[in-house]
């Protein structure tokens, strides 16, 4: 092992002159008298312009990333020998350190430089320093400096893995050549920081760094630096092999055998293509930008040459697809590198002795090991196996980096005479139907590209996105985090995260079936046509080839083709409606289904996005839920009618009033200004809470308006309540109250009584999508309505701005009409930007139209806005006139879509 790293020089690149003459910058700074700085100045502009200008024509980025490096080298140096003079300069030693010292600059990169003194450093040394260091800031670059002797190199190196890090890559650029090269003496492996050791701090460093990115480099707005599979995954690479091997270059692992050539060939052809996109970001940016944000996707697709497809976003999702399998290819190759260097470094040359799991497979110190090196050739089959044995063994920390390597090599062989192998099918069916280890074995099959060959329909929604804010993973990485949802309900200690669920997910008879529909809700999607149809038939044909009955292979197909039909109607139907709970309960059938769909729905409204799941639309689904059991419990031929629940209603709230201490003549009198539909559509217990509040009012004597607020837990959000003369701008006005309150409305019910009365409830939720509990921002907010609404000053719209990323997704407003029959009303679906007030201009343009609004749910989805609203004409009738409804369609555009 070499006790540091060569000596390197960067090599000049294709027509050097164009960039700089080192020559004529000497030439020139030499004339420039007392102000080099112009000279500098002028020089770095010059090839700044070169360097742009080949990146537009599309050069190699390894050329550009050197190219920079290299120009900065000439400037750097002529600055030193200007400043520093034939003294001082030669006892001193510049020298460029981490990306900078490998020789890898991008437009708005540090340049990271250690000035290296010796130990009995001449008085007035120091200021000559500071006036090089003052020129370099002062000519626009972004300087990380340190100056340090040799002694202040070993201590910090010591103690700061960082330091030595950037110490390792010193790369010599002017000055004492001796003192440079004590410095890599004293600070090599030889003398601290030995290859074991560094390797293991190296690779909690790299797990702290994937924890930070919540340990998928698949989100929607990656850091194409920092993320898992970006370059520093490359670059950590390269650290413990130089560490090491002490190679200068990642390319001669090829020749110590570290590396196969195609290995580096895919390593290289990663590192460019991440390169390009972060030299593109920081010429778009004009900063160190490395976040791949919304608003610089675009841009960047079309700078990087991607066009045509089809759809709005086609280009930006093809540029994404190549990032996201780029970054897996990263992954692929880090995980097998970082395992050959613990074998070799940490293990040594003397591994532990196998214990023998089956003819083809060992254990090897903890990691599975194929026991010959051509075993995937003489049975295909075990590339299948591999993830059966290590969902089987938790003893099994990994796998073996030379059995990765052979996946890898061997991957090809998985063809249509493999799919069709009863052995090979048997053991992808046997993979599923594990106890455990389901997840970890999908994704590391995935991440070995086993999953993709064995299922091609996957394999197309490998690293493809949604250009929007809803969907925050990309398609592949969203159905495994399906599956991991699914399979966390059958998990003890998981158990109180959804404990419903984990209640219900035990009554399952075939979990596998529930594994599979996860596996294929998505996997038609980009396709074109209706996903859930296309993916239903991909369920069902695969369900037949692997052996699964018909009865088995019907129900895979019906949950990926209803996979959203349970979150669908639970927030965009009137679920206490009696005839929508027996509409879903005659699609649903069976309570088996009811119980498959139900765990399915909730794994995959969990997956899409962190901040989608909550208390509301976890009580919502319960209630449709439960509502949707008992109906099936009663019999479908025997439905329960609308009359029936009323009466159900009523007589549960009157009981529950009557044992409080009501007067049953005072709650008849208050029950007498409401019509059926109030009792339709809400609960036993939320009458009761109005009734009383109601009752407790007037008993008191106040002649203002009823407000009152509660944390509804069975509803998971919090009721508010308010009764009052109606009025015209009534619901707008608390519509946008409640905007300024900060409250996000969730549901929305507007009852009218005969003597002209409001009484609307609301279910709101926090910005964070919680519910309101602190009791003193529940008093709060009702003393603010109370004053609120003690004027009629209505209209006034929040001021509160939409978070900015929502600028750049375009959501056309799509107004549609459907006919409620039984409840005689309209039901208009909205979709539109969402923004600050909507909910309060929709309100306007219902009253500008003489609409009654009954009912709303609303919905959130990113930038995206999906409200439902139950409405009726002036008389409480469904708007049977096409005229009316095309009148409000054409308000409600003409006053979203100028926003």
């Amino acid at each position: 092992m070499a006790s540091a790293v060569p000596w390197i020089r960067l090599p000049v690149p294709p027509a050097a002159e164009r960039l700089c003459d080192p020559e004529a910058l000497r030439r020139d700074l030499a004339a420039a008298g007392d102000d080099p700085l112009p000279v500098l100045r002028a020089a770095l502009a010059a090839g700044s312009r070169e360097i742009e200008e080949r990146f537009r024509h599309g050069a190699d980025s390894d050329n550009l990333v050197r190219g920079r490096a290299w120009l900065m080298d000439q400037l750097l140096v002529a600055a030193w020998e200007r400043l520093l003079g034939e003294t001082a300069g030669r006892r001193l030693a510049l020298v460029a350190v981490g990306g900078y010292g490998r020789g890898e600059l991008t437009p708005a990169s540090d340049v990271d430089i250690l000035v290296l003194l010796p130990d009995d450093t001449a008085a007035g040394t120091t200021t000559a320093v500071e006036r090089f260091l003052t020129l370099l800031w002062d000519l626009g670059l972004d300087v990380g400096h340190s100056v340090r002797t040799l002694a202040d190199c070993v201590q910090q190196a010591e103690a700061d893995i960082t330091v030595a890090t950037n110490l390792m890559e010193a790369r010599h650029l002017a000055g004492d050549q001796a003192l440079f090269r004590a410095m890599q003496e004293a600070t090599g492996p030889a003398r601290l920081w030995t290859g074991a050791r560094f390797f293991e701090a190296k690779l909690e460093e790299q797990e702290r760094r994937h924890h930070r990115h919540q340990d998928t480099g698949y989100r929607l707005e990656p850091n194409v630096k920092e993320s898992p599979g970006g370059l520093r995954d490359i670059q950590t690479i390269g650290w413990v092999a130089k560490r090491h091997f002490g190679v200068a270059r990642l390319a001669d692992l090829v020749d110590k055998g570290f590396l196969t050539a195609a290995e580096y060939d895919s390593l290289a052809r990663a590192r460019s293509f991440l390169w390009r996109i972060r030299f593109a970001l920081h010429s778009l940016t004009g900063r160190r930008e490395d976040r791949l944000l919304f608003e610089y996707q675009r841009a960047l697709a079309r700078e990087l040459g991607y066009s045509g497809g089809t759809g709005p976003h086609a280009e930006v999702e093809a540029f994404m697809q190549d990032y996201y399998r780029t970054v897996m290819e990263v992954d692929r190759l880090n995980e097998m590198l970082l395992q050959l260097f613990r074998e070799l470094i940490v293990h040594g040359e003397a591994p532990a002795p196998p214990i023998l799991l089956n003819r083809r497979f060992q254990n090897r110190g903890g990691y599975l090991e194929i026991r010959e090196p051509d075993l995937f050739r003489r049975y295909p089959f075990a590339l299948l196996e591999l993830f059966l044995l290590l969902a089987q063994h938790p003893e099994l920390q990994g796998v073996r980096a030379a059995t990765i390597r052979a996946v890898r090599d061997h991957r090809h062989l998985i063809d249509d005479r493999f799919r069709n192998d009863l052995r090979c099918r048997s053991l992808f069916m046997e993979i599923l139907r594990q106890p455990r280890g389901i997840t970890h074995e999908l994704r590391r099959m995935n991440r070995y590209g086993i999953l993709a060959a064995y299922l091609p329909a996957f394999g197309a929604i490998v690293g493809q996105m949604q250009f929007d804010l809803f969907h925050v993973y990309t398609v592949d990485e969203h159905s495994l985090f399906v599956v991991r949802n699914l399979r966390r309900f059958t998990v003890p200690e998981h158990a109180d995260e959804v404990p419903f669920c984990s209640r219900l997910a035990r009554q399952i008879p075939k979990f596998e079936l529930l594994v599979l529909a996860g596996l294929f809700h998505d996997i038609a999607k980009g396709r074109g046509g209706d996903h859930s149809q296309l993916g239903a038939a991909d369920a069902e044909a695969f369900c037949r080839h692997h052996g699964l009955g018909e009865f088995d292979s019907h129900l895979v197909a019906w949950l990926v083709r209803n996979h959203l039909l349970m979150s669908t109607t639970a927030q965009r139907r009137d679920i206490s409606d009696p005839e929508v709970v027996n509409e879903f309960a005659r699609h649903v059938v069976t309570l088996d289904r009811l119980n498959y769909l139900y765990l399915l729905t909730v794994a995959d409204i969990r997956a899409t996005n962190p901040t989608l799941w909550n208390s509301w639309r976890d009580a919502l689904l319960r209630e449709l839920y439960h509502n949707t059991a008992k109906a099936l419990r009663r019999g479908l031929e025997r439905p329960l009618e609308r009359r029936e629940h009323i009466r159900q209603v009523r007589k549960g709230a009157y009981a529950d009033l009557a044992s409080s201490g009501h007067s049953g003549e005072a709650v008849r009198r208050l029950w007498q200004r409401f019509n059926d539909d109030y009792f339709l559509r809400h609960s036993a217990d939320q009458i009761r809470w109005h009734t009383a509040t109601i009752l407790e009012h007037w008993l008191g004597g106040n002649p203002g308006p009823v407000v009152d607020l509660r944390h509804d837990r069975q509803r998971g959000g919090t009721d508010i309540l308010i009764y009052m003369p109606s009025r015209d701008r009534l619901f707008e006005q608390i519509a946008a109250d409640l905007d300024r309150l900060g409250l996000t409305i969730a549901e929305a019910r507007i009852t009218t009584t005969d003597d002209d009365w409001a009484l609307d409830s609301f279910l709101v939720l926090d910005r964070s999508g919680a519910p309101v509990e602190d009791p003193h921002r529940i008093r709060q907010i009702r003393d603010r309505l109370n004053r609120l609404l003690a004027t009629a000053d209505g209209g006034r719209q929040p001021r509160r701005h939409p978070p900015h990323q929502y600028r750049h997704f375009q959501v056309p407003v799509e107004v549609h009409f459907h006919t409620d029959e039984a409840a005689d009303r309209t039901v208009l679906e909205l979709i539109a930007a969402d923004r600050p007030g909507l909910l309060a201009q929709v309100a306007d343009a219902f009253r500008e139209c003489n609409i009654r609004l009954q009912d709303a749910r609303i919905s959130t989805f990113g930038s995206r806005a999906e409200d439902v609203f139950y409405i009726t004409d002036h008389h409480d009738h469904a708007l049977r006139d096409g005229v009316q409804q095309e009148a409000l369609r054409q308000y409600l555009l003409a006053m979203l879509e100028q926003d």
